[in-house]
């Protein structure tokens, strides 16, 4: 475990940032205990209240177990850790993960579609103007960027018509952890924001109230770009 003492200006943080990088970089195995809290504090040269918060964050986040009186230890955070965790594990040392990007783009194309089936069950009527709207502003957009956020917004709009917490927070993971990567992707997923069409006709059996068409439209439409993306992925794996 490489620690160095953290910058003062951002204690508990740096102290959370240094042990994930351990955790999930697997220099720290599963079950592995961490150094005590005074010895952490004199390695990081940092004061226990701050050892004590970074802790409580990493236990939030289900990557150690703290128990009082006994060692904190590591936890295997691929049972234990939640959605916030997937922006950290996107992106580690700089570089992107692609084992995480894939996974990502698997559940962007399996969730889509029954997003859309459940909008067009749910609340697919009212959302008319709001997705003609949307989906104006995107036609309007030649910017390659901004373009991604108006079929960010656009699918926002459908998360909301679909009425599921759990998609709803999925969808604000992804959203959270895709919007940092636009300016790469912009060229990949330059096809997929320009099919004006295909989004009108998903937006249509939405507000049509028809779930198979809305599934089918959904489809249809993320299919593409995920097939291009997850064949790029697979060349540059086989380049490493």
């Amino acid at each position: 475990m490489a620690l160095r003492p953290v910058n003062r200006r951002s204690v508990p943080e740096d102290v959370f940032d240094q042990i994930v990088a351990d955790v999930l970089s697997g220099e720290m195995q599963p079950g592995e205990a961490l150094p005590s809290e005074r010895r952490l504090a004199e390695v990081l040269g940092v004061s226990r209240p701050a050892i004590r918060e970074a802790l409580k964050r990493l236990a939030a986040a289900g990557l150690v177990e703290v128990r009082q009186g006994d060692a904190t230890t590591v936890r295997d955070f691929r049972r234990t850790a939640g959605l916030d965790l997937l922006p950290t594990l996107l992106i580690r040392g700089g570089n992107l993960d692609l084992d995480v990007v894939r996974s990502i783009l698997e559940t962007r194309l399996h969730n889509g579609p029954k997003v859309a089936e459940l909008a067009a069950q749910r609340g697919g009527k009212q959302a008319g103007e709001i997705l003609d709207q949307t989906l104006a502003a995107l036609a309007d957009e030649s910017d390659p960027i901004a373009a991604q956020r108006y079929a960010l917004d656009f699918w926002d709009h459908v998360v909301d018509c679909a009425d599921s917490i759990a998609f709803r927070l999925i969808f604000n993971t992804l959203r959270a952890t895709y919007e940092p990567v636009l300016p790469a992707l912009a060229a990949v997923m330059a096809t997929e924001v320009e099919r004006i069409d295909d989004y009108r006709a998903l937006a249509g059996a939405v507000t049509a109230g028809d779930p198979e068409a809305a599934a089918t439209h959904a489809r249809h439409l993320l299919e593409p770009a995920t097939t291009a993306l997850l064949t790029a992925l697979a060349h540059l794996e086989e380049k490493q």
